[in-house]
């Protein structure tokens, strides 16, 4: 069996009335429709995924998020070209998003071209650009890592704890 990609994203926030107009914005950037917007949440759909955000139980709402706590550490969007990551860092900062770090060559793959922001709740959201097919590129030129994998290490999380 092989899978055919994420089915859906679901994303607990601390207070709808905020969080809603954020992901409309964000998510409709993204391509995506939103296919239900009921008083309970947000559902929208696109680019093979969709993406579900509800609210938080009332225990739970004075809590920030927290990438490190066991759970989710980010959620990332693929763009199909690195100017599509230009592009939305252009618009997230027009409509005031946090932005973690503006678009950038990172050290996970050759050519990884990223930006990370947050949503209002400080959950991490990343838009990446990946060239070729990455990983599982099958030619030196697709993944200078051909051959190799898996890899030994986690290139980028040198800083990240073993034990």
């Amino acid at each position: 069996m092989e899978i055919n990609g994420v089915a859906h994203i679901h994303i607990t926030v601390n207070n709808l009335d905020v969080a809603v107009p954020f992901y409309e914005k964000v998510l409709g950037f993204f391509g995506l429709m939103p296919v239900v917007k009921a008083p309970c949440g947000l559902y929208c759909i696109g680019g093979k995924t969709a993406v579900a955000v509800t609210l938080s139980s009332r225990e739970n709402r004075s809590a920030r998020f927290d990438q490190r706590r066991v759970g989710l550490h980010h959620v990332c969007f693929r763009a199909r070209e690195r100017a599509d990551v230009d592009a939305a860092h252009e618009f997230l900062k027009s409509i005031g998003a946090k932005i973690v770090h503006p678009p950038e060559e990172g050290p996970w793959f050759p050519g990884y071209y990223s930006l990370l922001f947050e949503d209002p709740d400080g959950i991490r959201l990343e838009l990446n650009h990946v060239p070729l097919k990455g990983f599982l590129g099958k030619s030196d030129q697709e993944n200078p890592f051909a051959g190799n994998l898996p890899l030994d290490h986690f290139p980028g999380y040198e800083d990240y704890p073993k034990t």
